[in-house]
């Protein structure tokens, strides 16, 4: 048979150890962990799989897949960048991820700190695809398990390593390869020079997808990779509307991006607990919308319908530079 020949081909090519063949008593192991897990094992000629990765000419020949399947199908924007992030890029990556999920794109990162988890969380409601190093029982980094267990519902996660196979240094880069791989295009927020972003970003480029990196300040050494990314030619962008410009001829459709509905701000009743923990947290010194959000705990829709009410009863001055205080 030609697997039994593998062994000896591979060392005929120079190869030191021969590789070991998988028996049929592992495949079964395998198939049945894979179902307690809920994983569904995809070929690239399955539906399921995700399109653009089953095109490429490394393709995994089985992909683990968990969560919702259908997402896999939709077209999928990836966004990376630096596990170290600034407050500025973890907000930028958010509200991208969120916009671009408004528009329909399934948001496709590593499940990393920082860039990754930014872009994953702010894009939960709309659809999100987690690209996984090791097994889908051996997630990394640890605390991010329950943020997989929150994209799952709407989301999905894929791996091509085997259960139990935890993460090591060299399986990043191929990780790497099936986010750029599953995507129209791959979104660089922040990255350092020698970044595993960097990596991503080179093999989309060999991969014929679209690479786009946001500018940052030449001062700060996050941003010295994507900044040299936009000099050796990749798309700069600043908002949503950059990406789909780009993207729209590839998929052959219009994009539209949601409009903000100021009668929304009307629409909505906060809880009167979230109003009493704001109101709490204002006093005759200015204090910024982003510290009341972040100490009261509340969404910024809440804060924002909050201090409206506050403002419209007379009760709030606005100062400059975002701030406000209690009259």
């Amino acid at each position: 048979m030609a697997l039994e020949r593998l062994p000896d081909l591979a060392r005929r090519g120079g190869a030191a150890r021969s590789g070991r063949i998988c028996t049929e008593e592992d495949a079964r192991t395998e198939l049945a962990a894979s179902q307690r897990w809920g994983v569904s094992l995809l070929a690239p000629d399955e539906a399921g799989y995700p399109p653009r990765l089953a095109e490429l000419d490394d393709a995994p020949p089985l992909l683990g897949v968990r969560g919702a399947p259908e997402v896999l199908m939709r077209p999928m924007i990836a966004i990376v960048g630096s596990r170290n992030a600034s407050a500025a890029g973890l907000k930028f990556a958010g509200q991208l991820a969120c916009d671009l999920g408004e528009a329909g794109f399934v948001i496709a990162s590593g499940l990393a700190r920082g860039i990754d988890q930014a872009a994953h969380r702010a894009s939960l409601a709309s659809g999100t695809l987690a690209v996984l190093a090791g097994g889908h029982d051996r997630i990394y980094p640890p605390e991010h398990e329950d943020l997989l267990l929150d994209l799952l519902g709407s989301g999905a996660a894929i791996s091509e390593m085997p259960l139990g196979h935890a993460p090591r240094a060299r399986d990043f880069p191929c990780r790497n390869r099936l986010i750029s791989g599953a995507a129209v295009g791959v979104v660089v927020v922040e990255a350092a020079h020698r970044s595993g972003s960097l990596i991503t970003a080179r093999i989309a480029a060999e991969q014929g997808r679209e690479v786009f990196a946001v500018p940052g300040s030449p001062l700060d050494p996050r941003a010295a990779g994507t900044n040299d990314l936009i000099k050796q030619g990749a798309t700069l962008i600043t908002e949503a509307a950059d990406v789909i410009q780009v993207v729209e001829p590839i998929l052959g459709r219009p994009i539209a991006l949601r409009e903000p509905d100021d009668n929304e701000l009307f629409d909505f009743e906060p809880e009167a607990a979230d109003r009493t923990r704001i109101l709490n947290l204002l006093g005759p010194s200015p204090v910024s919308l982003d510290d009341l959000i972040r100490l009261s705990g509340a969404s910024p829709a809440t804060a924002r319908v909050v201090l409206l009410e506050f403002e419209l009863a007379g009760r709030l001055e606005r100062h400059g530079g975002g701030l406000v205080s209690l009259i």
